[in-house]
């Protein structure tokens, strides 16, 4: 199944103008239907719990209009950076109002949730990496059901936890490079490798991506990843299809992502016309 990450802030003063609200009906089912065109079966959404209510809304609307046209949503937490008492207090809080909200019996557009062998997933983008994964896992094994917990795939202490990993926009082990031609290559086999070695018995979810800039961004480190006319989001996908194979299956590919614009990852305007990037 392909999935893709979906950024829900479009339309708050913080973030640039794309042209379009994440709160507005007729867009997102637009969107829906141009994700199904392309052969993406559900949004991966950010989600801050009570930290970003104009994200809790959108994610709202985005559940409801998902179920309405047979269309897949998950919820990706972003972790608190703060210290770790605060950081985990936090992710228990959310996830429990989360699953009230969105998951529990009679929530709106609950069907569309995306499960795996009957039960959630739920990705984390780690942010201070100091939350408590241990004391989470505990509260939402009393879930029914539990839920999977899908975590970027990078060194923690608290790898039993989680069900499985995904992979994420990263150059690997040499950096970004000055010109962007570094589009991640030995850093996805590194993931596909690792998980088919040292977890196996674990979810592993892959990744592609078209490119990366965030020099448009406010929190701007000035890191760029060419898409090569196109060839990056093409290489990214082959590695996939490379280790996707019969006895190492991956239940799910990550497209990183749909419309994060100000991280210059977005595939939902076709921005991979050569022109486009002079």
């Amino acid at each position: 199944m392909v999935l893709a990450v979906y950024e829900p802030w479009f339309g708050h003063p913080r973030h640039i103008d794309v042209g379009y609200s994440s709160q507005d009906p007729i867009t997102l089912r637009r969107q829906i239907e141009q994700a199904k065109a392309r052969g993406i079966s559900g949004f991966v959404v950010d989600w801050y719990g009570d930290r970003e209510p104009f994200i809790d809304k959108s994610y709202a609307l985005l559940q409801s209009a998902a179920a309405q046209q047979r269309f897949n949503v998950a919820m990706m937490y972003d972790e608190a950076n703060t210290a770790r008492d605060e950081a985990t207090d936090d992710a228990l809080s959310a996830f429990e109002k989360f699953r009230k909200t969105y998951l529990s019996a009679g929530a709106r557009g609950r069907e569309a949730y995306l499960q795996y062998r009957g039960r959630p997933v739920i990705f984390i983008f780690p942010k201070g990496g100091q939350t408590d994964w241990n004391r989470v896992r505990s509260e939402v094994n009393q879930w029914d059901p539990p839920p999977l917990l899908i975590y970027e795939y990078r060194q923690t202490p608290f790898a039993a936890a989680f069900d499985g990993f995904y992979a994420w926009i990263n150059p690997g082990k040499s950096g970004w490079s000055a010109n962007g031609s570094n589009w991640g290559e030995d850093y996805l086999r590194d993931f596909y490798q690792t998980m088919q070695t040292k977890y196996p018995e674990k979810i592993a979810v892959g990744s592609a991506w078209p490119g990366f800039d965030d020099r448009r961004a406010s929190w701007s480190l000035g890191r760029m990843m060419s898409r090569r006319c196109g060839a990056t989001l093409a290489d990214t996908m082959k590695l996939n299809r490379e280790f996707n194979t019969v006895d190492h299956p991956m239940p799910f590919l990550l497209i990183a992502t749909w419309n994060d614009y100000e991280e210059g990852s977005a595939i939902e305007r076709d921005a991979d016309r050569c022109e486009q990037q002079q």
